[in-house]
């Protein structure tokens, strides 16, 4: 299937992000790094103080979630700094 016969609604997927990165980009995955690690701190306090178990595993839950999408993002820069920027 080519890029340009997918419907106008759907993303195209990549299966490994690109060789350079715009500046434009550099500055969404900052925005990125930012929501997820306050998602995380967010989403740890509600673990903390919550007394309801069940709620309290589902904020546990959560907080790893965005803990490891901030690991994950902050790896990618790290692994492509001083490579080709655009």
């Amino acid at each position: 299937m080519n890029l340009f016969s997918q419907p106008a609604d759907q993303q195209a997927m990549y299966p490994e992000p690109p060789k350079m990165v715009s500046s434009k980009d550099l500055l969404y995955l900052s925005d990125m790094l930012s929501w997820n690690l306050l998602a995380s701190k967010k989403m740890d306090w509600v673990a903390q103080t919550c007394q309801l178990p069940d709620i309290k595993k589902e904020c546990e839950s959560a907080q790893k979630m965005h803990s490891k999408h901030y690991d994950e993002i902050l790896k990618f820069l790290k692994q492509n700094e001083g490579g080709p920027m655009s």
